[in-house]
């Protein structure tokens, strides 16, 4: 049986060079990069040149403004709670929208119980902010907004430069959520107007629980994380050396590609979602058709549970998703879709399949040869079916 890994927007393979710069520091540099003998020396070598990396990947002004953390959800932890707390005498609104990851959307959730306001702004029918919106949303007492760069289940890709240049123009701090963004877009900070973005490895082929914060000189920002000195005084903890290395390798490695790779996974995509529809009746695109990630596609097919496809491509060898991972194991729609004003029966037939830098033509066609009487087969079995077909 073929086996056809199409869930990367929840997490991808470690790449071998990845793996391989890792390996020394788990074995003979096992130093604390904190430590100044000869064998702390060498891991914290390591740590800067990672950093570095990191740092020439999304175009940042100094290796500095890099704040290595365990992953994308503690950078955005970082980011919203954060700026909430160092500007709390200036203000307690944030806004942000209803399309976010949960790491977002439920740090807002605990700030508002601690008497912060929270607005948290609609989107339209592809999943995209209204920037007018956002303009009436702002309050003088507003200190952040929080808006992904791009959304993990639909691939939609949010206006964020307008959205940072109304911050910069209201001297309001920016902060986008670019975990699935980063190596699939090429960006640089140093014209892109945000003032924080959330980073993690193991969404560009590096390791799981590594990640970072992009922190621009001059922004105000508490450390949630207190202990030693560590990541200049913002971040506390021994670092993840091996972990870091591992960012660093991968943030490499997707500097040097993303010319070419994301207009690779973007003839995949387009090519399956041709296929999907030739052979499938009944289907839509959710998210939208051009704004959107090269490598991410969200697809609804009517009268169906995508749990039950899910379920039965992957006894074909096939792995995808019905949103984010983060969320999986609830029963509710997803509230990406549902902010699209997505019917709840039709956003819970919806499938995500998220590409790959390993994904290949006949990968997709092998897709193609399965699902059509996979959905076949399970309309057969669906009472919506026979009522509105």
């Amino acid at each position: 049986m073929r086996k056809v890994y199409l869930d990367n927007n929840a997490t991808t393979r470690m790449r071998e060079e990845v793996l391989d710069a890792m390996m020394p520091f788990y074995k003979d540099v096992y130093g604390n990069a904190s430590s100044i003998h000869q064998f702390g020396r060498r891991s914290r070598a390591a740590v800067d040149k990672a950093r570095q990396d990191v740092a020439r990947l999304i175009g940042a002004s100094s290796p500095e403004e890099i704040i290595f953390t365990s992953g994308g959800t503690e950078s955005d932890n970082f980011a919203v709670k954060g700026v909430a707390h160092a500007l709390r005498s200036k203000g307690d609104h944030i806004i942000t929208t209803s399309v976010e990851h949960s790491a977002v959307l439920n740090t807002c959730k605990a700030l508002a119980k601690d008497g912060y306001k929270v607005t948290y702004l609609p989107v339209d029918g592809y999943g995209i902010v209204n920037i007018d919106d956002l303009k009436k949303a702002v309050t003088a007492k507003t200190i952040l907004i929080s808006i992904m760069y791009a959304n993990n289940e639909t691939g939609t890709v949010e206006p964020v430069a307008e959205i940072g240049a109304l911050a910069k123009e209201k001297g309001i701090c920016f902060h986008t959520d670019a975990v699935q963004a980063i190596g699939k877009i090429a960006f640089d900070v140093k014209s892109l107007p945000a003032d924080l973005l959330s980073i993690s490895a193991h969404k560009i082929y590096g390791p799981k629980g590594a990640g970072a914060i992009y922190v621009r000189k001059g922004t105000k920002i508490d450390a949630i994380m207190h202990g030693g000195h560590h990541e200049m005084n913002k971040r506390a903890g021994t670092e993840n050396v091996g972990g870091i290395v591992g960012l660093g390798k991968a943030a490499e490695l997707a500097a040097k590609e993303i010319s070419g790779e994301p207009r690779k996974l973007m003839e995949l995509r387009d090519y399956l979602y041709k296929g999907i529809t030739s052979k499938i009746p009944h289907t839509r695109l959710n998210g939208h058709p051009e704004k959107r990630l090269p490598n991410t596609m969200n697809v609804g097919f009517k009268y169906l549970e995508g749990e039950s496809i899910m379920l039965n491509l992957d006894m074909e060898g096939v792995a995808v998703s019905t949103g984010s991972a983060c969320t999986s194991g609830t029963l509710e729609p997803s509230h990406v879709l549902t902010a699209m004003a997505i019917d709840a029966a039709d956003a819970q037939g919806s499938i995500r399949f998220s590409l790959g830098r390993d994904n290949t033509k006949e990968d997709m066609d092998y897709v193609l040869s399965v699902l059509p009487p996979i959905i076949q087969r399970l309309r057969e079995m669906s009472p919506l079916y026979e009522k509105g077909k």
